[in-house]
């Protein structure tokens, strides 16, 4: 019986003796395991297991050229998640739950949502820092917000809009006067302390503050008892997530039936920078990846909008490539 599993090119199949070199190895059987359970890096798994990078990477390898791991790039990081296609063999099989079960005494499963959960402290503590006098103002001159609340009316389903994410809440500027009620999110206290700011400013007596993640069931709870938001939008917040595809789960379970979350992050890029300058764990993701996202969380696709780097001159993801998608949960039948 041959391994149904993946290999690299020019990495011939190991003959099932091979195999069982492999799988031999209890601390290899651990990274198996821990790679089935979530997506990891080197580092991670370091972390995870109390071992050494070096030496962890020469577990990878043996696991990689046994065609039992699949690797992908993320700048200079490589993640690692179990081939699909090796879980039918039996062999492997039984490998991954010897590897769980060892997994579960030294207590390295239990300790992954931590660990990916530290993917955002960087980001976290990059806003938690004092802001320049140039962030921190008000822009002058609003009678954009007077142009906007007379579009308004053009527009459908102008309830509640949730802005997840909201950084330093420009993007207030354009849902305030559009929609009725407008929730803010932010995990940064002092992030939210200049949206406040803003806020006041502004006159803006309809948008509320929330201080915590788009994940918090006050937060659900606060949008389920208004209906549900008609639309959720999440600026340049996912390259901030921990695990981009249950975030944006999250951000569709606030939509009522019939709502849109709008989506507006970077494509992949390679300036491993703003991993400390920005606080960004992925550099950027793929058009196709954020549509899967959105449909694997039950949304409709309706469209992805390539944005011109006119749009956004100055900062210091002024030259990376913006992309917007926009999908709705199913309206009622």
């Amino acid at each position: 019986m041959q391994l149904a599993a993946r290999t690299p090119p020019g990495v011939p199949r190991l003959a099932r003796v091979g195999l069982f070199r492999v799988l031999a190895e209890a601390s290899r059987l651990q990274v198996l395991a821990l790679c089935a359970e979530e997506e990891l890096s080197v580092s991670e798994l370091a972390v995870l297991l109390d071992d050494s990078q070096p030496q962890v990477s020469r577990k990878v390898s043996a696991l990689r050229e046994a065609g039992l791991l699949d690797a992908r790039r993320d700048g200079t990081r490589t993640f690692l998640k179990v081939a699909a296609d090796s879980k039918s063999d039996a062999v492997v099989a039984d490998a991954l739950a010897e590897g769980r079960r060892l997994c579960l005494a030294d207590g390295s499963l239990a300790r992954i949502p931590k660990v990916v959960a530290g993917r955002e402290d960087v980001g976290l503590t990059h806003f938690e820092a004092p802001a320049t006098t140039a962030t921190t103002s008000v822009p002058a001159s609003p009678e954009h917000l007077a142009h906007l609340a007379a579009l308004g009316p053009l527009l459908g389903g102008r309830q509640l809009a949730v802005d997840v994410g909201t950084g330093d809440g420009l993007t207030l500027d354009v849902l305030a006067p559009l929609y009725s009620r407008v929730i803010a999110v932010e995990r940064s206290r002092a992030q939210l302390a200049r949206v406040a700011e803003r806020v006041a400013a502004r006159g803006f007596h309809h948008v509320s503050l929330f201080s915590g993640s788009y994940e918090d069931a006050a937060l659900v709870e606060r949008v389920d008892s208004a209906g549900g938001a008609d639309l959720v939008f999440a600026g340049r917040t996912l390259h901030h997530a921990s695990r981009p595809v249950q975030a944006v789960a999250a951000f569709a379970r606030l939509l009522k039936k019939g709502g849109f979350l709008v989506v507006l992050d970077y494509l992949p890029h390679d300036d491993d920078a703003l991993r400390s300058e920005s606080g960004d764990a992925w550099l950027g993701f793929p058009v196709d990846d954020v549509r899967r996202f959105l449909a694997e969380a039950g949304l409709t696709v309706l469209a992805d909008v390539p944005i011109p780097d006119a749009f956004h001159p100055q900062g210091p993801d002024a030259k990376l490539t913006w992309h917007a998608w926009v999908a709705q949960r199913p309206p009622p039948s």
